[in-house]
């Protein structure tokens, strides 16, 4: 059994009945196929404690580090994931936190997160590698170590930040999560998108008569867009997702929802997710920002479902134009793509998905990378065991 190396959590390991961090089953979630190394390899993940991992509900950064810790655990490799103490994990587990603090609001961020970060650095002597899935925070400690720090950035909330990312360049190992993110100012060991355990998701008929906004409800996210495409189109839209500007859901959006044409359902889980995906025509992604990423959308290939979305940022290198969706400029344009979208072959969506954005692809091009960064003159590493 894994041991918590904290006092908030005492232990984390699937199969054990004691700890917060406990799973009912004895196996690990992924079957990831191993590159046959002959070594094992000590990660530490360091993980957002904005929520926990993996996150109940909202949470794209604490969803892809439960995704890459279950994956290496399932290849063998040693894994410590630093986390709440509310996560779930087949890793070891280290907390300081007791919960996330946007799932626990009498936490004190500030306190929590320098715990959080000040453990994992505290044990660096104990790993090969250190995957920095946090923000630029942990870079500030990286000089203070000998274990490389992989630093998987999931964007830039603004310029502001970029200087402390310049600031570790010459010693830093970055990760773009997609090559629109990349910024010119530093230098990238990979990019490597993001994956999806994809038996979460089933291949929908899209029979369900009406498209989907799933996502944060916000300005850059476009939800009033999806509304006006949606009315033009005259099709129902779903929305579902976490409001993250209030004002902008009452002004914007409140005034439309009749639970007919325009029906709120909120934030949802797993399986609510699955079957909106699966029964929509679309999923609407209608952004006003460069985004890095969009985890719904792949989310979205992988229920056979296509998606019509702004051509900024990643989006160009998601959505293949006329294969999986359709890239548009404005609302016209996405409204003449939902009346294309008979064009579109639902089951390519989905292979699309398993073979460009599965777990299994993210993992193993992690594991590519942290075993470049430790195969280097002086550093050690235990023999591997076999997967269990």
């Amino acid at each position: 059994m894994g041991q918590c190396s904290c006092a908030v959590s005492r232990t984390a390991r699937i199969g054990s009945r004691d700890g917060p961090g406990a799973r009912a089953t004895g196996t690990a979630r992924y079957t990831v196929e191993s590159l046959g190394s002959e070594t094992i390899v000590k990660i530490a993940v360091l993980a957002s404690i904005a929520h926990s991992v993996p996150p109940r509900g909202y949470g794209p950064w604490e969803q892809v580090a439960s995704t890459l810790t279950e994956g290496l655990v399932a290849l063998g490799h040693e894994v410590t994931l630093f986390a709440t103490a509310s996560s779930v994990t087949s890793a070891h587990l280290h907390a300081e936190a007791p919960a996330g603090y946007e799932e626990d609001p009498t936490l004190d961020v500030k306190v929590h997160e320098g715990l959080h970060i000040a453990a994992a650095f505290e044990r660096a002597d104990e790993f090969d590698v250190i995957s920095n899935q946090f923000d630029f925070l942990p870079l500030t400690y990286s000089r203070l170590v000998d274990t490389p720090v992989v630093t998987t950035i999931h964007g830039f909330s603004s310029e502001r930040i970029v200087p402390v990312y310049a600031a570790y360049d010459d010693i830093a190992h970055y990760v773009s999560i997609s090559d629109a993110n990349r910024h010119p100012a530093l230098t990238y060991d990979a990019t490597i998108y993001h994956g999806i355990d994809l038996r979460e998701f089933t291949v929908g008929r899209g029979d369900g008569g009406y498209l989907l906004f799933l996502g944060r409800i916000h300005p850059d996210k476009g939800t009033h867009r999806a509304i006006e495409v949606a009315r033009r189109a005259g099709m129902p839209l779903v929305i579902a997702g976490v409001i993250h500007d209030v004002a902008y859901f009452r002004e914007k959006v409140e005034p439309h929802l009749d639970d007919d044409q325009v029906r709120f359902v909120g934030p949802v889980g797993p399986a609510e997710r699955d079957r909106l995906l699966g029964g929509a025509a679309a999923l609407l992604h209608l952004i006003s920002f460069s985004e890095p990423f969009g985890l719904s959308v792949v989310e979205s290939f992988a229920a056979g479902t296509p998606v019509v979305a702004t051509s900024l940022g990643s989006m160009p290198e998601l959505v293949r134009d006329g294969v999986n969706g359709f890239l548009v400029h404005g609302i016209d344009g996405a409204v003449d793509a939902v009346e294309a979208l008979r064009t579109v072959d639902r089951a390519a969506c989905r292979r699309d998905a398993e073979t460009r954005f599965s777990a299994d692809r993210m993992v193993r091009d992690y594991e590519r990378l942290f075993t470049r960064v430790v195969d280097r003159p002086g550093r050690a590493r235990s023999p591997r065991r076999p997967p269990t």
